[in-house]
């Protein structure tokens, strides 16, 4: 079902005699079973106030879209959220329902926060066909249930959003990365702490260890990303530094937020959170043909062989791993997403439960072998 309205979600939600599978610009491989039910039609900016740094938009609007009008005005949406099509070779236009339903982020999550923090009110179609709107235009204390955040991440599964409404940022002045080169994993998680733990702002802290680099990068006015970088260079005592300014910068950044090193490679990518001083260890014994940091060592992108139970070889750790990039086969058997401990599993069948009652939102995607 391709629908262009509100209206007609409703109806065909209300509808429904079966699970319906809920999806945007299918990019991202989070479709579930049953019929297709596509709110790409929904599609537009309904209201942008620059000054109030707010934007409203229709659930199926392109994020390219998206971002089109806010360069107009010098913003930009800060959390920086990936693009999944290289990775896993898919087609069509993310959009900005996807985004927040899937709470995609990117490098910048560890300065400023992940796109659910930017989410100030939702508009989602219940799986009566009710439609209920939540949150506001602006960030303010919430009373009663703050389902906004409760739709964030929730991938579809607790009901079909329709309209977003969203912080924006100023797009700063410049930016410029610093380039350390020849660091092994533990010392490079090290001086990326080292980094997030300076006065100087750090906005991306990610190493490649195939190509032998770690990344800092610093956002502003031009003279204090230039003394900033000055100072952040002698801080972490580098000879072997370099610096990628302005467009260089951005490209670079680009590439570690899409892993782009993964993209057309084959094997299986997995996506590991964790404390970032656990991150080389678990890295180590991952089994991976290759690796590498984002988040200060927080965040580990993994290529491994077809079929490998990544999970089974990294054993109990503070973190979880998303299967991201497998065949039908292995995703059957190993499941998307971490296994949720007993208490917080009962939690989300409960809400589940209560918000789709039916069980015809997606059903089965979020469940964990």
């Amino acid at each position: 079902m391709n629908l262009s309205s509100e209206k007609e979600v409703s109806a065909a939600i209300a509808g429904a005699r079966g699970p319906l599978s809920v999806c945007g610009g299918a990019t991202r491989g989070l479709a579930g079973a049953g019929e297709a039910l596509s709110v790409a039609g929904l599609s537009g900016i309904t209201l942008y106030e620059p000054g109030a740094l707010t934007m409203v938009a229709r659930a199926g609007t392109p994020v390219a879209e998206i971002e089109q009008a806010l360069a107009r005005e010098n913003q930009r949406l800060a959390f920086e959220p990936m693009d999944h099509r290289g990775l896993l070779a898919t087609k069509g236009e993310p959009t900005i329902g996807g985004i927040f339903a899937a709470n995609v982020g990117g490098p910048r999550r560890l300065a400023v926060g992940a796109a659910r923090d930017f989410l100030l009110g939702v508009r989602f179609v219940d799986s009566q066909g009710v439609v209920i709107k939540n949150g506001g235009r602006v960030m303010k204390n919430v009373t009663g249930y703050d389902l906004v955040k409760l739709m964030a991440g929730s991938c579809g599964t607790l009901g079909v959003l329709t309209e977003v409404s969203m912080k924006v940022l100023p797009r700063p002045e410049t930016e410029a990365t610093l380039v350390l080169s020849g660091l092994d994993d533990m010392r490079a998680v090290a001086a990326l702490c080292r980094a997030m733990g300076s006065p100087f702002e750090v906005t991306g802290a990610a190493h490649d260890p195939g190509a032998g680099e770690s990344y800092l990068r610093l956002e502003g006015f031009e003279d204090s990303v230039a003394y900033r970088l000055r100072r952040l260079k002698d801080l972490l005592a580098s000879a072997d530094a370099h610096v990628l300014q302005s467009d260089a910068s951005a490209r670079k950044w680009a590439a570690l937020r899409d892993v782009e090193a993964f993209h057309g490679v084959s094997g299986d990518v997995w996506r590991v959170s964790c404390k970032p001083s656990a991150g080389p260890e678990l890295a180590a014994r991952s089994g991976a043909d290759a690796h590498f940091f984002d988040w200060s060592g927080g965040l580990i992108w993994l290529r491994v062989p077809t079929g490998h139970d990544l999970r089974g070889r990294l054993g109990a750790f503070d973190g979880h791993a998303t299967l991201i990039r497998a065949d039908a086969a292995t995703k059957a058997r190993l499941g998307r997403f971490q296994p949720e401990l007993p208490g917080v599993a009962r939690l989300a069948a409960e809400l589940r439960a209560r918000f789709d009652p039916k069980g015809i939102f997606n059903p089965g995607l979020m469940e964990a072998v």
